[in-house]
């Protein structure tokens, strides 16, 4: 029987796992890692705009195009960075203030409170002093640059110092990012979209409601809020609202409760293996095996539905 359940492809000793996929998770695992990459990244970019300007502009507005017979999507390298990666960003940071809401230091709401004040602050007082710098000046309509936060670099500096600074801190940072980024998200549909498609509009609202009828009704299966998520954040996408804010709503609605109750799951699993061990002992061979795999199951379940959601993502 043990032969049969042989170590996942990513553990074997073959060259492109022992020389590439081992070594990556090692590195991931490092939580300076994160931190490392965005500022190597941040300075070879500097190095590049200033060596050959003219390349690096070619390389951001390059169009990619996909084609999925149904729908186009025709953007450039720079809004594919803007409208799809940094949702991915934004989904993590919506799944970690979740955690902080239900579970962590966020669970408080007076603690909640201080990053929503922050994060306020850190919008209208620098959109006051631009515009009294500029008033009535050329510039005074950019008074919508200076309220975003670059929050990205801010946790990638925090993830250099790994455990050194409290966790109270990077919470802060995180609750700071998504009110920030849900403001300056109002702020550009608002005052800068030139246009906004409200029956895409209705649509990202009705995949919202779906996700929370979901997410009420006890769906556990991942694969279906990927379906409805991707959904979710086509028509955001195309409604012409800044798509990231379809990740901050996706980490926020994703489920924080898991099936089975974590304590209990050892003694349930325990359990199981006993009543297959005292069965199998007078089955044939063939009714031992599916047997084998029937517990087996079982016990995945147990093991994956002691996490969340949340947890497993």
């Amino acid at each position: 029987m043990t032969e049969r359940f042989r170590p996942a492809w990513r553990e074997g000793s073959g060259p492109i796992p022992r020389y590439v996929v081992q070594p990556t998770e090692r590195l991931l695992r490092i939580e300076a890692a994160s931190g490392l990459a965005l500022v190597l990244a941040a300075g070879l970019a500097v190095l590049w705009a200033n060596v050959d300007a003219a390349s690096y502009r070619d390389v951001w507005e390059t169009r990619i195009l996909l084609d999925f017979s149904v729908v186009t999507l025709d953007k450039a390298v720079g809004a594919w960075v803007n409208d799809a990666l940094m949702v991915l960003f934004f989904f993590l940071v919506g799944m970690e203030i979740k955690r902080e809401l239900t579970h962590g230091e966020l669970a408080d709401r007076r603690q909640a409170v201080l990053p929503v004040v922050g994060a306020l602050g850190g919008m209208i007082a620098p959109a006051l002093i631009f515009t009294a710098v500029t008033a009535g000046g050329d510039g005074g309509r950019g008074w919508g640059i200076p309220v975003a936060t670059d929050i990205a670099f801010a946790l990638g500096v925090l993830a250099l110092l790994g455990g050194r600074i409290p966790s109270g801190l990077k919470v802060f940072l995180l609750a700071l990012a998504v009110v920030d980024d849900i403001g300056g998200i109002f702020i550009i549909a608002v005052f800068y979209t030139d246009e906004i498609a409200p029956g895409w509009l209705a649509t990202a609202g009705g995949l919202v409601v779906l996700l929370t009828v979901m997410n009420r009704v006890g769906v556990r299966a991942v694969p279906a809020y990927v379906i409805v998520g991707a959904a979710f954040w086509f028509a955001t996408f195309q409604s012409g609202v800044h798509a990231t804010i379809a990740g901050v709503i996706l980490g926020l609605l994703t489920p924080v409760g898991s099936l089975y109750d974590p304590e209990r799951v050892p003694d349930a699993m325990r359990a199981r293996l006993a009543a297959f061990e005292a069965a199998a002992v007078e089955a044939d061979p063939h009714a031992r095996d599916l047997a084998t795999a029937e517990a087996m199951r079982e016990l995945e379940e147990y093991a994956r539905e002691a996490l969340s959601p949340l947890e497993r993502i």
